[in-house]
């Protein structure tokens, strides 16, 4: 990743911070679009990223876990959400600018990360966080280009996404079009959060598959 889109990680790290600022304890307690997160739960992911765990910590991590990756993700981040809000608020400025990765990712999924969990968190409050175009068409391309864990091509065969608001034209056949965000979160299985601002013939094909845990 080039030095302009490590930026633009940062600017919406700092972004996030500020409307985390904002929030009530009711708010950071609402359920995000992941399933096993509360936002809370996913303000802390974001702010542990930076100094996540070591491999000798991950392989630890998923013993106690059996395997499951999402459940390790899930529990560490568990773990971390019990610090103070404004603690999680404060390493993730404190760490915005950091290019540091955990084990086994990649600077391409640092920018996905960000701008899908800013929506996982803002959506579910009623609070618009549109993405910036460049880094949207970004985290997009890297999110369809992707097997694990999303699937994105196998899920929508047969159905053509076209962006309202970005130079954005993916797949083949029936039609659904709508805003650049909206379409980020149906490839990373958001689907339910993004169907009502979806439009087009592709629409009846979508399937709603369970939420995200992640």
């Amino acid at each position: 990743m080039d030095d302009a889109l490590w930026s633009t990680v940062e600017a919406e790290r700092l972004s996030l911070a500020e409307t985390l600022d904002s929030l009530t304890p009711e708010q950071w307690a609402t359920q995000s679009l992941c399933s096993e997160w509360s936002v809370r739960d996913v303000a802390a992911h974001l702010a542990m990223t930076p100094t996540a765990p070591t491999l000798g910590q991950i392989a630890v991590g998923l013993l106690r876990s059996r395997g499951d990756l999402w459940a390790f993700g899930r529990d560490i981040a568990r773990d971390y959400a019990q610090r103070a809000t404004d603690k999680i608020v404060a390493e993730l400025r404190r760490t915005a600018a950091s290019r540091h990765l955990p084990p086994l990712t990649n600077p391409d999924n640092a920018l996905l990360d960000i701008i899908v969990h800013g929506q996982d968190i803002t959506r579910p409050l009623g609070i618009d966080r549109p993405a910036p175009t460049g880094a949207g068409l970004a985290a997009f391309d890297r999110a369809w280009s992707m097997g694990w864990p999303f699937h994105a091509q196998r899920r929508l065969r047969g159905i053509r996404l076209t962006a309202t608001d970005a130079e954005l034209a993916v797949g083949s056949g029936a039609p659904v079009e709508g805003r650049l965000g909206d379409l980020l979160l149906l490839v990373t299985g958001r689907t339910e959060a993004a169907l009502p601002h979806l439009s087009g013939a592709g629409i009846s094909l979508l399937n709603s598959p369970p939420i995200p845990r992640k």
